[in-house]
């Protein structure tokens, strides 16, 4: 447990990965600092907006929330990848606590205290889960929800993870526990996230779920056979390689 009597303020970065956001970006960073500002104040926080290569105003609308707010910086990465923004930006952060949400505050930002809190508690990894006891998902598609929970029970059968919800882009870890997975995590794309987590709980990290209220996107990019398709094959992928058995 992290004791903040004993030390300064710990370092969090906040990351939201982007692609072709620029309406959601004017929108909701400024939503995102206000809230942080508010109810983060312990914390030295900062925004890092990921941007993923995008080909429409994201470049300047982020600029120019930069421009207006010394807590959001704008990394732009030449190739598209939510794992490969996360990775590249957690691994160049010296902050203590690394976290990343979706842009469309899809999961309520009202949970964030609560994920961090996890940490600070002594958990090396807090995901927020629509799948969790507790957890309440509004507005989403049946044919999303069934394949949400298909998916869940399938990475839970190959690979006997206890964690329930590996997609929600609601997540945070400690920097000492990223600096020894993020090595060993291949994926650059969506199954990212299952294959970090899949590695840190087998190498013996502790994972703590933390159920949240999820309003689902009906604007939302993803497209979601493409993405089932590529979670597929990763779990083969990993199921084969074993990365949580690498050397670094």
């Amino acid at each position: 447990m992290l004791d903040f009597a004993c030390m300064a303020k710990l370092g969090l970065a906040v990351v939201v990965p982007v692609y072709n956001e620029e309406v959601d970006l004017a929108r909701n960073i400024p939503l995102l600092s206000s809230f942080l500002e508010k109810e983060m104040e312990k914390y030295d926080w900062e925004i890092i907006i990921a941007d993923n290569a995008s080909t429409d105003r994201t470049p300047e609308v982020s600029k120019r929330l930069v421009s207006r707010n010394g807590k959001v910086k704008y990394v732009r990465l030449e190739k598209k990848g939510r794992g490969r923004a996360l990775k590249k930006i957690w691994s160049d952060s010296k902050c203590d606590l690394l976290s990343y949400m979706d842009i469309d505050l899809s999961s309520d930002i009202s949970f964030f205290p609560r994920l961090i809190g996890k940490l600070t508690e002594g958990s090396d990894m807090a995901i927020g889960s629509r799948l969790a006891k507790g957890a309440r998902v509004v507005d989403r598609p049946l044919v999303r929800e069934i394949m949400s929970k298909g998916y869940s029970l399938l990475f839970r059968t190959f690979f006997g993870t206890k964690f329930k919800d590996a997609q929600c882009g609601f997540k945070a870890i400690t920097k000492k526990a990223a600096e020894q997975i993020l090595p060993l995590v291949s994926d650059t794309g969506w199954f990212f996230d299952t294959e970090m987590l899949v590695v840190v709980q087998k190498r013996g990290f502790k994972i703590s779920e933390v159920p949240i209220i999820w309003k689902d996107d009906p604007h939302s990019t993803v497209k979601v056979a493409k993405t089932a398709w590529g979670d597929i094959k990763g779990m083969w992928r990993i199921f084969w390689e074993k990365p949580w058995r690498k050397v670094k």
